[in-house]
C-alpha cells in the first residue's frame, strides 16, 4: 500500500492500541509506515493493568517513538480490587508512562456495572491528582454524569483530554468549560455518524485540539484503498489531519504543527531536537 510523502513530518497520535492482537504479527512494519507518514510520536493506550504494563514495555522498547498511558477502562472496572490503584501508581512511575487512563464511563456497552465504573473512575481521578499526571479520558453515552464526576476533581488535575470525542455540542461545551483537551479520531471521516463533527470541530480552540487514530479501531471510512480487514493504524493519522483541517478551513501543515505542540504540552514531552 503506497502512501504519499507526508505534508506534516511531525504528527503525534495521542491514542493507539498497539498492544492489541491485531498488531501481533507486523508491529515493526506498522511503526515503519507511521514514521514514513510523518508520525513522530505515538502514545500507546493502557486499558487494563495487563495492557498498561504491556504498553509501558512496548514504549520502553521504542523510546524515540512510543510513549504509554496506564489505566483501567470502564469496561474492566468490574475487575478492579484493592491492588489496582497501587499497581497503577507503580506503572505511572515509569518514564515511558506520560498519562493515566484510559479511564472514565461507558454507559453504552455497560460491560461493568455503573457503580463499579464510577467508583474506579473516581479512584483514578484521585490518583491523577496525587501524582500530577494528565488524564486520558473515555466517555460514551455517559454525559452529563461523566462531567459531574470530573468537575469534583478538576481543580486538582494538571490536564485531561476527552479521548475520541463523538458527542454533540452540549457535551463539547461542557468539556471545554472543564478545560479539557479534545481528541478527534477518524470518526470525523464517517459520512453516516460523523458529519456533525465537521461543524463542531471548528468550535474547539486551536490550543486544545489533539489528533488520534484509536488504532486498530475507527478506520476512516473514506480512506482509499481500505486496509486489509479494515484495521486502522497510526500511519492513517495524516488522513485524519487532512479531514480535520478541511473542516476547520486550515492548512494541514499549520494544523499538524499546532496539534503536535498541543500534544507535547499536554503530555509534557521533550521537544524535538530541531524544534
Amino acid at each position: 500500500m503506497t502512501r504519499p510523502t507526508p505534508q506534516c513530518p511531525d504528527l503525534i497520535d495521542i491514542g493507539a492500541n498497539l498492544t492489541h492482537a491485531a498488531f501481533r504479527e507486523d508491529l515493526a512494519q506498522v511503526l515503519e509506515r507511521a514514521v514514513r507518514a510523518g508520525v513522530s510520536t505515538i502514545v500507546v493506550t493502557g486499558t487494563s493493568l495487563a495492557a498498561s504494563a504491556q504498553a509501558a514495555q512496548l514504549a520502553e522498547a521504542h523510546p524515540g517513538l512510543l510513549r504509554a498511558t496506564a489505566g483501567v477502562h470502564p469496561h474492566h472496572a468490574g475487575d478492579c480490587d484493592a491492588a489496582t490503584i497501587p499497581a497503577l501508581r507503580a506503572l505511572a512511575a515509569h518514564a515511558s508512562v506520560v498519562a493515566l487512563g484510559e479511564c472514565g464511563l461507558d454507559f453504552n456497552r455497560n460491560y461493568s456495572a455503573h457503580p463499579d465504573q464510577e467508583r474506579w473512575f473516581v479512584a483514578q481521578l484521585e490518583l491523577a491528582c496525587e501524582l500530577g499526571k494528565p488524564l486520558f479520558l473515555h466517555s460514551r453515552d455517559a454525559h452529563p454524569r461523566f462531567a459531574e464526576l470530573l468537575r469534583g476533581h478538576r481543580d486538582g488535575l494538571p490536564r485531561a483530554v476527552a479521548h475520541c470525542f463523538t458527542g454533540e455540542r452540549e457535551e463539547l461545551r461542557a468539556y471545554l468549560d472543564l478545560d479539557l483537551y479534545i481528541g478527534i479520531t477518524g470518526w470525523i471521516c464517517d459520512e453516516r455518524r460523523g458529519l456533525h463533527l465537521r461543524e463542531l470541530v471548528r468550535e474547539i480552540p486551536g490550543d486544545r485540539l489533539l489528533l488520534e487514530t484509536d488504532a486498530p479501531y475507527l478506520t476512516p471510512r473514506d480512506l482509499r484503498p481500505q486496509p486489509k480487514a479494515r484495521r486502522n493504524e497510526p500511519a492513517f493519522l495524516a488522513h485524519i489531519l487532512r479531514a480535520v483541517a478541511l473542516a476547520r478551513g486550515e492548512a494541514p501543515e499549520t494544523l499538524g504543527a499546532a496539534t503536535a505542540r498541543n500534544a507535547r504540552r499536554f503530555f509534557n514531552l521533550e521537544p524535538e531536537a530541531d524544534a
